[in-house]
C-alpha cells in the first residue's frame, strides 16, 4: 500500500501499519540560517522537495495573539491582557517588557543571541515572594480566546503532505515546566518552593485552571494533533518534581485531547532516561525529540524499550553527529539506527533542532535511505 505522508504521520503516531517509517526533519535553527529565496517559499515546501513528512510542530496557537508581545517566541507573553498594560522596549539585541497590574508591576528582561538564534531570559518577573501574586493576576486576566483561522490555514496549505501540529498551551508549556524556563528560574524555584510553598502552589492552580480552559479550546479546533514544548530534563527537574507538577497536567490535557478524538505529543528534548518510567504513564501519545548522547541521554532503542507499545515515539538522530559525519558515515549511522528500532509507532527526525551547518544533501540521503528500505 502506498500512503501519503498525511496518512503515514497519522498512522504512526497511532499505532497503526504504516508503509514506510515516516521522516519528519526538524528544522528549528536551520531554516532561519537559509538564503531568503528558500525561506520564503516555506518550510512545507522544502520538507516536500526534499522527499520528507512535514510535521508542523508548533508552528501555529489556537489563541488570539497581541500586539503587546514579550518574547515573540513565546505565545505566553502573546496573549492579551483584561486591566493590565504591557510596555515593550527593545534596544539592540535587548528586549526590556513592564506588566502593570492593579496589584503591582513584574519585569522581564531577555537578549537575542544571534549566534544562538534565540531569546533567551536573563531577569526573570518573579523575583520575590509578593511577585507571585502579581503573576497570579496577571494570568487570571489573560484573555485566552479561539482563533482557528491561522490552524485551518496550515492544514490546508499541507494538504497530503504532512501533518499540522500546533501549541496547545498558551504557556507553550506546562506550568511547572513555564515557571522554570519563562517566569521564575530553576534554583529560585526550588528554593521559594522551600521557603513559601502556599504561594507557589496558589499559582499553580491559577496556571493550571487556565491551562486547561486553553487545552478544551485547543481541543476543539481543526487540528487532529497537539504538542507541548516542555523541554523535558533532569538537568532542570527531579524525576520527583516532574511526577508532581508535570505529569498529571499531562495527563488532564490529555484526556480532554483524547474525548475530542486527538491526539497529544510531549516535546523532550534532554536527559530523560531517567523521566521515561514516569513517562510510560503519561497520556500522550508520542514523546518527540528523544535524543541519543550528547544532546540526550538514552538511545533511542533504549527509549522504545522503557516507553512500551502504545507510546509513539519521533527522533534519533542526534543534533551534533548529523552536523560532524561525513555522508558515508551518516549513511551508516542512520541504517544502524533503523536497524535496532522497533519500526511499530516510530518517526525519524533529528532531535530536537538542526545545526545551521547541516547540508541539504544530508536531508536528501536520510531521504533516499528510508525510502530504499
Amino acid at each position: 500500500m502506498s500512503m501519503t505522508s498525511h496518512e503515514r504521520l497519522l498512522a504512526a503516531l497511532r499505532g497503526l501499519e504504516t508503509d514506510r517509517i515516516p521522516w519528519s526533519p526538524f528544522l528549528a535553527y536551520w531554516w532561519e540560517d537559509q538564503p531568503q529565496a528558500v525561506q520564503d517559499r516555506g518550510q512545507i515546501w522544502f520538507l516536500k522537495e526534499i522527499g520528507a513528512d512535514a510535521l508542523l510542530r508548533g508552528f501555529k496557537t489556537p489563541f488570539t495573539n497581541s500586539d503587546a508581545c514579550g518574547i515573540e517566541k513565546y505565545p505566553s507573553f502573546c496573549l492579551p491582557f483584561d486591566g493590565c498594560e504591557v510596555r515593550r522596549t527593545v534596544r539592540a539585541d535587548r528586549l526590556h517588557v513592564e506588566f502593570e497590574t492593579p496589584v503591582g508591576n513584574l519585569t522581564l528582561l531577555a537578549r537575542t543571541s544571534s549566534v544562538a538564534n534565540s531569546q533567551f531570559v536573563t531577569e526573570h518577573p518573579v523575583k520575590r515572594r509578593e511577585d507571585y501574586k502579581i503573576l497570579s493576576y496577571l494570568i487570571e486576566h489573560m484573555r485566552i480566546e479561539p482563533d482557528y483561522a491561522p490552524i485551518a490555514a496550515e492544514i490546508a496549505e499541507v494538504g497530503a503532505d504532512g501533518l499540522s501540529v500546533p501549541l496547545i498551551s498558551p504557556f507553550q508549556k506546562t506550568p511547572f515546566q513555564s515557571l522554570i524556563e519563562h517566569f521564575v528560574g530553576t534554583e529560585r524555584l526550588i528554593y521559594d518552593l522551600q521557603d513559601f510553598p502556599e504561594e507557589v502552589e496558589a499559582l499553580l492552580a491559577v496556571m493550571s485552571e487556565r491551562a486547561l480552559e486553553a487545552v478544551r479550546i485547543a481541543a476543539a479546533s481543526p487540528a487532529e494533533a497537539f504538542i507541548t514544548w516542555e523541554d523535558s530534563s533532569t538537568t532542570n527537574v527531579s524525576p520527583a518534581l516532574f511526577a508532581r507538577y508535570i505529569a498529571p497536567e499531562l495527563d488532564r490535557w490529555g484526556e480532554v485531547v483524547h474525548d475530542a478524538g486527538k491526539l497529544l505529543i510531549h516535546h523532550a528534548c534532554g536527559h530523560v532516561r531517567k523521566l521515561l518510567p514516569i513517562m510510560v504513564r503519561e497520556k500522550v501519545d508520542a514523546i518527540e525529540s528523544v535524543s541519543p548522547p550528547p544532546t540526550g541521554n538514552v538511545e533511542i532503542w533504549d527509549a522504545q524499550a522503557a516507553l512500551g507499545a502504545d507510546m509513539s515515539l519521533i527522533g534519533g538522530i542526534e543534533p551534533v553527529h548529523f552536523l560532524t559525519l561525513e555522508m558515508d558515515e551518516l549513511r551508516a549511522y542512520v541504517e544502524e539506527l533503523l536497524d535496532r528500532i522497533n519500526p511499530h509507532r516510530y518517526v525519524l527526525a533529528n532531535s530536537d533542532s538542526c545545526p545551521p551547518g547541516v547540508t541539504v544533501e544530508k536531508f536528501r540521503l536520510v531521504t533516499e535511505i528510508v525510502r530504499g528500505r
